[in-house]
């Protein structure tokens, strides 16, 4: 029979510590590119929830006629702001 070789000898690691800060501010530093991705994903659904509301306020603006809760001034800032969301 063959005899196995003992396993050689490996050095103790030294323990990894956490780094300090807050998880917030190292998602913002990040390099890795998959937590680059969700930020990128976050940042897309937030705008959409935002360019969403804005288009309820418009749609429930116009659904009789006058001027219901905004004015003339307030519904041209907000329609701009839709878009540009």
């Amino acid at each position: 029979m063959t005899q196995l070789a003992p396993a050689p000898a490996t050095r103790p690691r030294p323990v990894r510590r956490p780094a300090r800060g807050s998880v917030f501010l190292g998602m913002l530093r990040t390099t890795d590119p998959k937590d680059i991705a969700v930020l990128y994903l976050v940042t897309s659904f937030g705008f959409f929830l935002v360019g969403g509301a804005m288009a309820l306020l418009i749609r429930a603006e116009l659904a009789r006629p006058g001027m219901q809760f905004l004015s003339p001034e307030q519904y041209n800032q907000l329609f701009t702001m839709h878009g540009t969301a």
